[in-house]
């Protein structure tokens, strides 16, 4: 059976409102209560302000009396929150199939993982390029058709894309500029700059990203993030490089040379900044740290940062694997 995303969170606002109108009335009535009981008409109403409300509630496009409410939630809100949830059913955090968590560390199940799979290797590649075949977005249509319906699939799209309100010439170029520029930003205000999806982040040129979860790692993973996906990336660089140089040194329109020449530009910085990354990763992934989740996330999140690495002829330089929090 199809599923429509904007049903489900057409009820779910519905829901968060007659949450809300109950819990208003009923503090209200309480003070009107206690106000008779101690006579203090001429000194109190019983009337509660909307943001004294500790209950949350979904307004489509709040105003900006609303945003400043701790308790006020967007419709952008909402869908950021769905985007959350799928990302942790694609690394195995949750399931489509079990309540509450699925995996958080411990022995993990393959029975829970019925109808979603989770990523085999823990590794989520994040490009502004349609590169792998199972990269985020890709992965996150699998699992909103598995979640509500093949048949839904475009329309439940389109909705999602909306909602993030970005920019994009269809609905999967706007989800995928979401995850490249904004989704590890609203992962960190939830967890408070404790993040259990780790971003491996080569820098401003965006030549590598991929998502990790922080349960899911071994001593094995950054060896394989190595190899399997950012040494992938550097080759799909290098012939998509090649394919522009053939199109400025073919027959190629003014305006079809224009676009090469701009997307060369691109990856060629795309390229070079992996390159300085691959070093840091190298160096990293021969040590084969092990992590003590008992000492806490910032503490285990910095030994991936200010990996020192040379450059010939130049001073060595210090290098983030992960992005800055």
């Amino acid at each position: 059976m199809s599923i429509l995303i904007s049903d489900k969170y057409e009820s779910w606002k519905q829901e968060t409102l007659t949450r809300f109108a109950s819990l208003k009335a009923n503090e209200e009535e309480l003070n009107r209560i206690f106000i008779d009981i101690y006579g203090l008409q001429e000194e109190l109403t019983p009337e509660v302000a909307d943001k004294d409300v500790t209950v949350y509630r979904i307004i489509d496009e709040p105003n900006e009396e609303e945003r400043k409410m701790r308790y006020v939630l967007s419709k952008r809100d909402a869908i950021v929150t769905l985007l959350s949830y799928a990302v942790g059913c694609m690394l195995g955090r949750y399931s489509l199939d079990v309540e509450g968590l699925a995996f958080a560390g411990g022995e993990w199940d393959d029975s829970k993982y019925t109808s979603f799979q989770p990523d085999r290797d823990n590794v989520l590649p994040i490009t502004d390029e349609d590169f792998f075949a199972d990269d985020i977005v890709t992965r996150f249509v699998a699992w909103v058709k598995a979640a509500y319906g093949v048949e839904t699939l475009e329309t439940n799209l389109d909705f999602v894309a909306d909602a993030l309100g970005g920019k994009g010439s269809d609905s999967r170029k706007v989800i995928r500029a979401y995850f490249l520029n904004d989704f590890y930003k609203d992962h960190l205000k939830t967890y408070k700059k404790r993040p259990i999806y780790w971003l491996f982040d080569s820098g401003k040129a965006n030549g590598f990203k991929a998502l990790i979860y922080l349960h899911r790692y071994n001593e094995d993973t950054l060896g394989r993030l190595r190899v399997e996906y950012l040494h992938r990336l550097q080759r799909m660089y290098e012939s998509a490089i090649d394919t522009c140089d053939n199109i400025l040194s073919g027959g190629a329109s003014a305006v079809e040379k224009g676009r090469a020449a701009k997307r060369k530009e691109k990856l060629r910085k795309q390229l070079d900044e992996t390159r300085l990354y691959d070093q840091a990763l190298a160096h990293m992934a021969a040590r084969r740290i092990p992590l003590d989740l008992d000492d806490g996330v910032k503490r285990n999140y910095a030994l991936f940062q200010g990996v020192e690495v040379g450059r010939e002829g130049m001073k060595a330089v210090k290098v983030d694997l992960l992005a800055p929090i």
